[in-house]
């Protein structure tokens, strides 16, 4: 399933995420503390990359601690911030 990259850049920002930016958009989740964790992933500028395809989702996923399905579920908004920390913390990502 592709995702577009405008709505998934927005989803992790209301999850927690914080944007910084060089030659593609990093994002830094940081818990409901405001500590930095080390989960992160990115999206590119590129025009190219308005739409994220299925390969892109699943390293996405896989970088922010997630199956492609709950990656997905977060960018729909079905996955809240606090089960997002649940489970990164329930699989010791945080």
């Amino acid at each position: 399933m592709a995702l577009k990259r405008d709505e998934v850049e927005g989803a992790l920002l209301r999850k927690g995420f914080s944007q910084g930016n060089t030659d593609h958009a990093y994002f830094n989740f940081y818990d409901k503390h405001g500590k930095k964790t080390p989960i992160f992933t990115k999206t590119s500028f590129g025009t190219k990359y308005k739409d994220l395809g299925a390969p892109l989702v699943a390293a996405m996923a896989k970088q922010c601690g997630l199956t492609k399905s709950e990656f997905e579920k977060l960018v729909e908004c079905t996955l809240s911030r606090e089960e997002y920390e649940a489970l990164l913390t329930k699989r010791s990502k945080i």
